[in-house]
């Protein structure tokens, strides 16, 4: 799975790494939900970390599709509020 974390480039993720990331996100959904800024703000660095900790750097000269796109760390809760909806933006 390709992520891309907007402005910090793409990684190549293991789908092992689904499961987690998605529960992250289904609690960002939720903070931002509740208005939570601190822990929304602890839970997308975390989401972040956990992608470029387990993720390998895609080379920017290769052009290729992203399956996830994730904001940036310094995203404010009001424009969380149009990105983390629904189901977040891990679909499963």
């Amino acid at each position: 799975m390709i992520i891309r974390i907007m402005g910090e480039g793409q990684y190549l993720v293991d789908s092992g790494l689904f499961d987690t990331l998605n529960r992250i996100d289904n609690r960002i959904v939720e903070q931002v939900q509740k208005g939570d800024q601190e822990a929304f703000e602890r839970s997308l660095a975390e989401l972040i970390g956990s992608i470029q900790r387990e993720g390998k750097r895609v080379d920017d000269t290769m052009l290729v599709e992203s399956d996830v796109i994730v904001p940036p760390a310094d995203m404010t809760l009001a424009e969380a509020r149009d990105v983390f909806k629904g189901t977040g933006i891990f679909e499963g």
